[in-house]
């Protein structure tokens, strides 16, 4: 006769212990995150109803465009994309990936807000090319990838509250920096691909550059797209733009994600240390 063995299951308390703890660090994190770059606030008396109504446009496009891109990226994996995206070559990946989101990214950006099926129709096509990229994050357990989530979300929420109650075009000056920064990290990404592997220390300042480099060039873009969605309210109010959240949502899309990507690789690295 054999022996049953029942899987020892996680105890409530640890699961709500953990969910506290991480309801604390967001809730700190946005505290913090104000206190040391929100000092100088708006002198405008607040922010007017359409600046604000074309934030909230921005950013319920944002989670659609997210949403969007978990389920997509949910059935891929159910179907077998993830193995055979695994078994591909990674330069044929690299190539095809960025031909597909940068054509589809420019094709959405270049499309008139009027023309909404055209519009819409590129929009969704490249949420799901960012959720054919990043489908085989799902063989990783859906507790981290959750975590990593509300992660993701207090960070991005808080630098989001500081761009939107600071003082006007304040953080509109840094875009030039991050994109020699964002240059940087997108090379540091690639080196794995060009770097023989017996190059460990330099393999390692380089993952090192990726991961909390990329941290701080992309919490700087949610501080400097935020910004810039207001700067185009503004413009559209008096007649010197036209306003289209689905563009912008695009910008703070990307930078979730890629927020959300280090925050799965750095929860990744703490849990395999402790075993």
């Amino acid at each position: 006769m054999q022996e049953t063995y029942q899987v020892p299951q996680p105890k409530a308390g640890n699961r709500t212990q953990r969910l506290l703890y991480g309801a604390g660090l967001v809730g700190a994190t946005i505290l913090a995150t104000n206190l040391i770059f929100n000092r100088e606030t708006r002198e405008d008396g607040g922010m007017p109803i359409y600046e604000r109504q074309y934030l909230n446009d921005t950013f319920l496009h944002t989670g659609l465009g997210l949403g969007v891109i978990a389920v997509a990226a949910r059935g891929l994996h159910m179907n077998g994309w993830s193995y055979r995206l695994m078994m591909t070559n990674p330069w044929v990946v690299v190539g095809v990936s960025l031909v597909a989101s940068i054509g589809t990214m420019m094709g959405t950006y270049a499309t008139s807000p009027d023309n909404y099926i055209q519009k819409y129709a590129l929009w969704t096509a490249f949420n799901v090319s960012q959720a054919a990229i990043l489908s085989p994050l799902l063989f990783l357990q859906p507790a981290l990838l959750a975590r990593a989530g509300l992660y993701t979300v207090g960070v991005m929420g808080s630098l989001a509250f500081v761009g939107a109650t600071a003082k006007q075009e304040k953080y509109l000056y840094i875009g030039g920096p991050l994109l020699a920064g964002v240059a940087v990290v997108a090379l540091s990404g690639l080196a794995p691909l060009v770097i023989p592997a017996t190059a460990v220390r330099t393999l390692m300042w380089t993952e090192n550059l990726w991961l909390y480099g990329g941290l701080a060039v992309f919490g700087g873009f949610t501080l400097y797209d935020v910004q810039k969605v207001l700067h185009h309210a503004r413009q559209a109010q008096f007649g010197a733009g036209r306003l289209d959240p689905v563009n912008e949502s695009i910008r703070l899309e990307l930078d979730f994600l890629n927020i959300w990507i280090r925050m799965v690789q750095i929860l990744g690295m703490r849990s395999n240390k402790r075993k």
